[in-house]
């Protein structure tokens, strides 16, 4: 992590007073993990230095990690089987540069495009992975912006969604993840991607639906001051080969087996030391059965 005095240096709006603020709610909180003043930082940033927000989003997060064991459990990126078969279907990556506008860039591609070695959730778990490294690694960003090529997907793809892993990856996006989120780019869509918008839409919040933007083309991200230059290769841009690039992020997740194992042992919520009443996935999310399956012919 980002020492707190660089991370003050870099952010003459972070102030002591309030990570001192933090550290004090903190010990109040004993149904949460131990923070450090780093992480204290990472989540104020995240929420523009307001106190109330920021003690939010830290609960969310933490909850969520707790109560979503698919995303979030046995994340060894060594032996876990689900782990390694994502590393041969997808790409998920942060980009060596920003935007126009100093932004930080994660991107996601298929690079595999048969949908029965695609699975959702699976993806979900190494793109949290390559976000905690991100995040951890690089500490507090002036934004973010999520990019995703959606060359390859066809209909067989909508079948391995769940309507409620959706939901419960929007959550976290929205709620929890410490990220000043400036924009989540689709490009290369097609309409199966409207298949999908259905789906996830009524998760989502007018905040998030503002900066969602498809493109049918690459081209389209210059007018949100994103160069495609910037991007991988197969993308149209200039930034190496897709693979090439992910082979060296599933490298450097290697090189952390260690923190992700710890950090599934150490970073989880106590319920039965929260304060009032416990919670549970169920008061998160709602019912499971409470969705149709999606059944494609």
């Amino acid at each position: 992590m980002v020492p707190l005095a660089k991370e003050m240096k870099k952010n003459p709006e972070l102030k002591e007073a309030d990570i001192q603020s933090l550290r004090d709610w903190c010990q109040k909180q004993p149904h949460l993990p131990q923070m450090t003043d780093s992480e204290l930082a990472l989540f104020l940033h995240s929420n523009y230095y307001r106190l109330e927000p920021t003690k939010n989003t830290i609960d969310t997060f933490y909850t969520v990690r707790t109560h979503v064991p698919e995303f979030f459990s046995n994340r060894d990126p060594v032996n876990a089987k689900d782990l390694l078969q994502m590393f041969k279907v997808v790409m998920n990556m942060p980009l060596e540069r920003t935007t126009k506008d100093g932004y930080d860039v994660i991107y996601g591609a298929l690079s595999d495009f048969e949908p029965s070695n695609y699975d959702y959730t699976f993806n979900m778990k190494l793109f949290g992975m390559v976000m905690d490294l991100w995040l951890y690694g690089k500490g507090t960003m002036k934004g973010h912006v999520i990019l995703v090529d959606l060359k390859g997907l066809v209909i067989g793809h909508v079948a391995r969604f769940s309507p409620m892993a959706l939901k419960r990856f929007l959550y976290y996006l929205q709620e929890g993840l410490p990220v000043r989120l400036k924009g989540f780019h689709f490009v290369n869509t097609n309409p199966v991607m409207d298949i999908l918008m259905n789906i996830m839409r009524p998760f989502m919040k007018k905040e998030l639906l503002d900066i969602l933007h498809l493109h049918q083309s690459v081209n389209a991200i210059e007018e949100f001051n994103i160069p495609v230059d910037i991007l991988p290769n197969e993308s149209g841009g200039k930034a190496g080969p897709a693979k090439e690039l992910f082979a060296a992020e599933v490298k450097k997740l290697e090189a952390h087996r260690e923190w992700f194992i710890q950090e599934e042992k150490t970073q989880r919520i106590d319920e039965s030391k929260r304060p009032g009443k416990a919670k549970s996935a169920t008061d998160l999310f709602g019912v499971e059965g409470s969705f149709k399956k999606l059944e494609i012919d």
